[in-house]
């Protein structure tokens, strides 16, 4: 296989990586309304001379799944990215990424509650790895705080838009819109736009530096637009299987740049948890590689 895909799946991690860091840097900085809705805005306006014809080629039948493609960008990008942007005020980088892994294992339960899909027991036994791992991350380590204190605002706010996004996968896999795969992505985008409107009016004002700049543009261009592409590349040459993989990669490595990058403190549970999380989402993943080889993996956009 050319070595340049496996590169391709590692850039599109590397990228999502710095996308948590920035969703964290930029709390209490740009306002996540903002920050939120300018990030989709931007790519919208990049994408529009891309692929704007072909949507507007192909406008009867994105009238005639409109609906669907709402519902999509609502998921995908408006709740699952806005949300994100609100978590980071009240969690660390490293608890998000732990929260985004989670993703795979999420699709398999909606696949199997909505969709009638029967998880193997591999599938079942990476699951209940996974989610204790979660739980030992949450507890901080100790099963009796969750029971006393509950779950952590911002830690709750990531299940949410992890849930988000993992009903995007699942809706995207099973819905066949047939418009071409950036165009149906622009569609979406411009969706969001719409509907992260009303949190954009509600933020309160960001000063224009040189930092609050570079971050929006990074959330647009790479993190949006470039990250995207290269893995789809990716998943086309190497399979979704095979690509899924690096995937497991984010939460190790977003808990490594911020210890170095943003002082944050990596505790025992952080190991624990985070090493039992990834061990599940593995077998999780395992559960049908043949059969999902030839599917599309969704791109992330966190």
């Amino acid at each position: 296989m050319p070595i340049r895909y496996l590169l391709f799946s590692l850039l599109a991690v590397l990228i999502w990586v710095g996308n948590t860091l920035v969703s964290k840097l930029a709390a209490g900085t740009i306002p996540p309304g903002t920050i939120a809705f300018e990030r989709w805005f931007i790519a919208f306006v990049i994408l529009t001379p891309v692929v704007g014809w072909d949507a507007w080629r192909h406008r009867r039948t994105i009238a005639s799944h409109l609906p669907k493609l709402v519902l999509l960008g609502l998921l995908g990008m408006a709740a699952c990215q806005g949300l994100g942007y609100y978590a980071a005020a009240f969690t660390t980088a490293t608890n998000m990424a732990i929260m985004l892994s989670l993703v795979p294992l999420l699709t398999l339960i909606l696949g199997a509650v909505f969709f009638g899909e029967r998880p193997s027991s591999l599938a079942i036994i990476g699951g209940v790895v996974s989610l204790s791992g979660i739980f030992v991350v949450l507890s901080l380590g100790d099963p009796s705080r969750l029971l006393s204190e509950g779950v952590g605002r911002g830690d709750a706010m990531m299940l949410v838009a992890v849930l988000a996004y993992a009903g995007y996968g699942i809706l995207l896999r099973h819905w066949a819109i047939p418009l071409a795969t950036w165009t149906s992505i622009y569609v979406q985008i411009g969706a969001a736009v719409v509907l992260l409107v009303p949190s954009y009016l509600l933020s309160g004002p960001s000063g224009f530096n040189l930092p609050n700049t570079a971050m929006v543009l990074y959330a647009a261009i790479p993190g949006s637009i470039l990250a995207p592409f290269v893995w789809m590349s990716a998943v086309k040459h190497l399979g979704a299987a095979r690509t899924a993989i690096f995937m497991n990669l984010i939460p190790i490595l977003t808990a490594i740049v911020a210890a170095i990058f943003l002082s944050e403190t990596l505790y025992v549970y952080h190991l624990i948890g985070g090493g039992m999380t990834v061990a599940g989402i593995i077998f999780v993943q395992r559960k049908s590689g043949c059969e999902r080889s030839n599917q599309k993996t969704v791109p992330r956009g966190t």
